[in-house]
């Protein structure tokens, strides 16, 4: 694949000398691998410092990513239909039904109901069969990790030096469904519980939600929504006193920058996204990265950072919670206002 135009390569003065520069731009994930003499093992990748042979494992992320499915759309012929937890199920319908009141779905039986979302397929045998979403935001973890051998989801709270968290959740615990749309819940609830809501009323009702509260949950929907399951490492959230970093294995299917800007939206999990937007959470118009750095950017905060990692891969999205001008910063915490120097 020639990836190359005529405005890649130009000449430029530097110092007096003229040098060729030759941009090579970053292939769509639908066109990788780009590999050399028709070997797809030999396929290179550039990182900062140079390229570098890509492992099997690189090679086999990027041609799942290069799939016009999204890799959750996937119908799992070896699992039924007892996969699902019916709690994290039951739960799912209530929140929807405060959602969108009175949706065609409503009055289904769970099993047809799963079918209109895209939890539940037909398999090759002319079954239902859970896909990798509905197991994924469903299944229970001891099922998970039979499809995704590296599945882990973990929450820490780092607000002591002296230990290494001072409180965590991870999916392998194994007194919870362990799911993503579980530890979505519990870990957002965990996130938001030390912001400070101003006094707001509407209709006569207090309203406890601001728009921190809406760019978190982005955030840790965006992390959930595009994690490579089958990566290594895991989806890790780490809150301390003054940031929040949120990392899961894959890399980004689109610009860096792009995504920055806004407009374009190409999540690898879509089927998982639908699922979410049901009960309001997340979006579709790829505004999800631009709102987030818009709403830190009115608190003052200093810019959040995007930041993607090789070998393996992973995204992680870092949210600090201190003033970008002033050396101070108030951060509530446990009931008590604290004044934290950087």
């Amino acid at each position: 694949m020639n990836l190359l135009s005529s405005k890649d390569v130009f000449v430029q003065e530097v110092g007096g000398n003229h040098i060729v520069v030759i941009n090579v731009p970053r292939a769509e994930r639908s066109y990788r691998p780009v590999y050399l003499d028709g070997n797809p093992l030999a396929t290179y990748r550039r990182n900062v410092e140079g390229d570098y042979k890509c492992t099997k494992e690189e090679y086999q992320a990027m041609v799942r990513d290069a799939s016009v499915k999204t890799q959750d759309m996937l119908v799992l012929n070896e699992m039924d239909m007892t996969v699902f937890n019916k709690e994290s199920v039951r739960s799912y319908r209530q929140r929807m039904r405060l959602s969108r009141p009175g949706h065609v779905w409503e009055a289904l039986e769970d099993e047809d109901f799963l079918m209109k979302l895209g939890a539940v397929g037909i398999g090759s045998d002319g079954k239902k069969h859970p896909t990798s979403a509905g197991l994924l935001m469903f299944g229970n973890e001891y099922d998970i990790v039979r499809e995704y051998n590296a599945y882990f989801l973990d929450y820490q709270e780092q607000y002591d030096a002296d230990t290494r968290w001072t409180d965590r959740i991870i999916s392998s615990s194994g007194d919870w469904s362990g799911n993503v749309y579980d530890f979505y819940f519990r870990v957002y609830n965990k996130l938001t519980q030390d912001i400070k809501v101003p006094f707001k009323m509407e209709g006569g009702v207090r309203v406890d939600d601001t728009s921190v509260h809406q760019a978190l949950r982005e955030a840790l929907a965006n992390c959930l929504i595009n994690a490579d399951y089958y990566g290594r490492q895991g989806l890790v959230v780490i809150k301390k006193r003054d940031a929040i970093t949120m990392s899961n294995p894959g890399n980004f299917r689109i610009e860096i920058d792009t995504a920055k800007s806004g407009g374009v939206s190409d999540p690898r999990n879509g089927t998982m996204l639908k699922m979410f937007n049901l009960i309001d959470i997340g979006e579709h118009a790829g505004s999800g990265i631009p709102n987030i750095f818009r709403v830190w950017h009115e608190q003052g905060w200093i810019a959040p950072v995007i930041s993607e990692n090789f070998d393996p891969d992973r995204i992680m999205l870092s949210l600090t919670f201190k003033k970008s001008d002033d050396k101070k910063a108030t951060i509530k915490s446990d009931d008590k206002i604290r004044t934290a120097k950087e």
